[in-house]
C-alpha cells in the first residue's frame, strides 16, 4: 500500500519491501533488520504519530515478528481512528491490514480490506489486484471475491 504522508521513511524499509516482493528474503530482512533501528528512533522522536508507528509495524511484520508488528499497526489505528480523522484515518487501517495479511491473519486482513474498499481511502480494486503488498493473499478465494464484489465501483 502507498502511503502519502510527509513523514520520513527509511530507505531500508523500501529496500526490504522489494527485496521480499522478489523473494529475496536474506536480503530482506537485513534491510528490515536496517529500517527497524531507524523507524525505532523515529517513533521515539515522535510517539504520537501513527504513521511511523504503522511503518514500524509493517517493518516488524516483514521480520516475521506478528505480536510485535500486530501492537504497532493497531497503535497507530488508536492513534489516528477513522472516526477522529476521515482522510487520514484509513491509511493508519490499511497498514494493520498489510500487517495482518503479513503476518498470516488473513481473516482481519480481509475484513479490513472490505472496509478500505467501502469508504474513502487509497484502497480500490486496482489496487488490490496489482500491488504486490497483497500476494500472501491471492490463493485465497476471499481475495477474489473482493474483487468480485466491488469490481463495478471502480
Amino acid at each position: 500500500m502507498s502511503y502519502f504522508t510527509p513523514a520520513p521513511c527509511p530507505k531500508a524499509f523500501l529496500e526490504g519491501r522489494l527485496y521480499l516482493y522478489q523473494g529475496d528474503n536474506l536480503r530482506a530482512q537485513a534491510a528490515f533488520e536496517h529500517a527497524r533501528t531507524v523507524a525505532e528512533k523515529l517513533v521515539r522522536e515522535a510517539p504520537g504519530d501513527a504513521t511511523r508507528h504503522g511503518q514500524l509495524g509493517v517493518i516488524r511484520a516483514g521480520m516475521g515478528l506478528k505480536e510485535e508488528a500486530i501492537n504497532e499497526g493497531k497503535k497507530a489505528v488508536e492513534l489516528l481512528s477513522e472516526s477522529e480523522d476521515a482522510f487520514d484515518g484509513p491509511q493508519a487501517t490499511a497498514a494493520l491490514a498489510e500487517i495482518y495479511a503479513w503476518v498470516g491473519e488473513h481473516d482481519e486482513a480481509f475484513r479490513l480490506i472490505d472496509h478500505l474498499l467501502q469508504v474513502p481511502s487509497g484502497m480500490t480494486v486496482h489496487v488490490l489486484r496489482l500491488d504486490p503488498t497483497w500476494d500472501p493473499l491471492r490463493k485465497d478465494p476471499r481475495f477474489q471475491a473482493l474483487i468480485d464484489k466491488y469490481a463495478d465501483n471502480r
